[in-house]
């Protein structure tokens, strides 16, 4: 893979399948401002960014480095090993972190709120054998579907499975690039509404609502998973992913026994959003359709 040095030289960046490896860097030490700056703008302009070997980042400096983004917005999820109240962690053995977790379906994360997380950073601090995180990028998610296909999606909007949960548009304009990208949890959706705020309106039953996440499923995984990036993690790998541009997924690895393949253990911290999912187009005039 060729090394794109972009319009800086603060650190390595080398292009993958989806994303880049940062190299060059160390997140435990200070980082100057002009340096912060340039981390943003390529979460952005390539949405995730993989610091290699990073050695372990403490809870402390963890959420250091998510506020140089945004607050955090502190997980319901609470584990008495956790290094910080804002650090979420996961683990395959119940005493270390919360297990199961990422395993309801392919998501972004927050979907429930009124406006999603903004960004999500992960750290490894305990590699086990087999253990991914897979991520899909949604723009290209969206920019495959047949017209027909697009069509449908666009007038859908998703209602989450939690009480008086919002409603947001599954396909929506991301509030910074202005790229299409999904707002959906296939884990945690009550049902999706048809032609919302229109005389047409119309809720699906949960037959529909159960065919459209098994729908959005297929359009994920079809062609051999050629849309994917499963992400094997090293020792020291620290990920900044920009939540709203890709959804991601725990493989079924990530429940492996602590015997079978070690102790897996991921710090997670979210950062609160600042924008509700809204259209910033007219996709019916967008895509030529009446």
């Amino acid at each position: 893979m060729a090394t794109q040095q972009g319009t800086h030289n603060y650190y390595q960046l080398t292009p993958g399948k989806l994303g880049c490896e940062v190299r060059n860097i160390d997140l435990k030490k200070d980082v100057p401002a002009e340096v912060i700056a340039a981390i943003k703008e390529d979460v952005t302009k390539h949405r995730i960014l993989i610091f290699k070997d990073q050695g372990i980042i403490s809870g402390d400096r963890h959420v250091e480095i998510a506020k140089w983004f945004e607050e955090p917005d502190s997980t319901f999820y609470k584990h008495p090993r956790s290094p910080h109240p804002d650090v979420f962690r996961v683990s395959n053995d119940r005493t270390e972190g919360c297990t199961n977790v990422g395993r309801t379906g392919w998501h972004i994360d927050g979907s429930f709120q009124q406006a999603p997380f903004g960004y999500a950073l992960y750290h490894m601090v305990s590699v086990p054998k087999s253990g991914p995180t897979v991520f899909c990028p949604l723009t290209e998610l969206i920019e495959q579907l047949p017209l027909e296909q697009r069509v449908r999606w666009e007038r859908l909007h998703m209602i989450s499975d939690r009480r008086s949960g919002p409603i947001h548009p599954m396909i929506y304009s991301h509030p910074l690039t202005k790229k299409k990208v999904l707002c959906f949890h296939l884990g945690m959706t009550e049902s999706f509404i048809w032609d919302y705020n229109t005389p047409q309106q119309r809720l699906t039953k949960d037959e529909e609502t159960y065919a459209i996440l098994q729908e959005i499923h297929k359009e994920i995984v079809k062609n051999k998973d050629t849309l994917q990036y499963r992400h094997e993690w090293s020792v020291g790998d620290f990920i900044i992913s920009d939540n709203l541009s890709v959804a991601h997924e725990a493989a079924p690895e990530t429940q492996l026994s602590r015997k079978e393949v070690g102790l897996r253990v991921l710090h997670r911290v979210t950062t609160k959003g600042h924008s509700p999912p809204a259209k910033l187009y007219d996709y019916k005039k967008e895509l030529g359709v009446k």
